[in-house]
């Protein structure tokens, strides 16, 4: 089994989406558990977002990587669903990066992950204006909206969310998290979010968490 995640892995590494389907569907063959396989394909994007800091790799690379992992992902989602076995009504999201910020390699992660943990997970993909937040918040009736950002100047957009949630009466209705490599835990204490992401991992069980808390 460690070659076959050494492979998806790589492949991310690589670039090769062609590679990342072909290593996904190796290990649903072997009977990898998908958790598994996925948390692969996460550690080669870590090491390659902590390239992409020290400018050893840049934003086209990024781009090819996420590729490759939604191209793996595909592969694997419908077995992430199968092992989904707690069997309870699943509970919608809403994700998305934030307006401004066309970053989607760790909102992808998050998405992915509370997929896995059983929630039912609506990606609205990257630049979301919070009125977009909202309208599809509404649209889906989600419980929790969760918002990305990755750069320091994009940061601000998650603090105009929870605003006009607020501004439109409705902030209490949700549950709201905010996340992404510039976003600490300090921002979001400040800007009054829900709580705060570190991490794919870390998001899901904050979800979970607040959750039982509401």
């Amino acid at each position: 089994m460690a070659d076959i995640l050494n492979t998806l892995k790589q492949s991310i590494l690589d670039f090769d989406e062609e590679a990342a389907e072909a290593a996904a569907k190796e290990a649903v063959e072997q009977g990898v558990n998908p958790v598994t396989a996925v948390g692969a394909l996460a550690d080669g994007l870590n090491e390659l977002g902590e390239a992409f800091e020290k400018m050893e790799v840049f934003l086209p690379e990024i781009m090819l990587a996420s590729d490759a992992f939604k191209a793996a992902l595909a592969v694997l989602e419908p077995e992430l669903k199968k092992a989904n076995q707690e069997g309870k009504k699943s509970i919608p999201v809403v994700i998305g990066t934030v307006q401004g910020d066309v970053h989607q390699v760790g909102k992808d992660m998050v998405a992915t992950f509370l997929t896995t943990a059983g929630f039912d997970v609506h990606d609205l993909g990257v630049d979301v204006s919070p009125s977009r937040f909202l309208e599809e918040a509404k649209k889906y009736d989600a419980k929790i909206i969760a918002a990305a950002a990755l750069m320091s100047t994009t940061r601000p957009v998650q603090k105009d969310l929870l605003d006009f949630l607020e501004a439109k009466g409705v902030r209490d209705k949700y549950i709201v998290f905010v996340g992404g490599g510039v976003v600490t835990q300090d921002w979001a204490t400040e800007i009054k979010a829900d709580g705060y992401g570190q991490d794919a991992i870390a998001t899901v069980e904050l979800a979970k968490k607040l959750l039982h808390a509401a």
